[in-house]
């Protein structure tokens, strides 16, 4: 069991910030182990229900999972059904141009180093979508 937390900063407006990274279409472009998100249409328990492709330890993995984003606390929710008891969250802060981001994770698998370091790479990519640069 573990709850992880990583943060960065990025030079970006919070508000366009959070925009870019709650809209759905966008999850692959800074999860790595993401290779396809799409909104199912459909809400249940007053989340949004996402289909997600993702290939974890090299295997692929499709299901379905929920995501809930609250602009005014600029804040994205995310989670999924099964044995991990995964779920987790991201906060966009800061100020015009000097952004910050922090990721949270909670899940019931013990790998602990394998879980920071794709927290760690989330947080590069992020940067390096929105900046061009993957320096932390």
């Amino acid at each position: 069991m573990g709850d992880y937390e990583h943060r960065t900063t990025v030079a970006a407006d919070p508000d366009a910030l959070f925009d870019y990274l709650s809209d759905v279409h966008h999850l692959p472009d800074y999860f790595a182990a993401m290779r396809e998100a799409e909104p199912t249409g459909e809400r249940s328990h007053g989340h949004e229900e996402v289909r997600v492709v993702a290939e974890v330890e090299g295997i692929r993995r499709e299901g379905e999972a929920w995501i809930d984003a609250d602009r005014d606390a600029r804040t994205l929710s995310w989670g999924s059904e099964g044995p991990n008891g995964y779920g987790g969250a991201l906060e966009v802060g800061g100020t015009p141009g000097d952004a910050t981001v922090t990721v949270r994770l909670h899940t019931e698998r013990a790998d602990g180093p394998g879980i920071r370091a794709g927290l760690e790479q989330t947080l590069a990519e992020i940067k390096t979508a929105v900046e061009g640069t993957s320096t932390s």
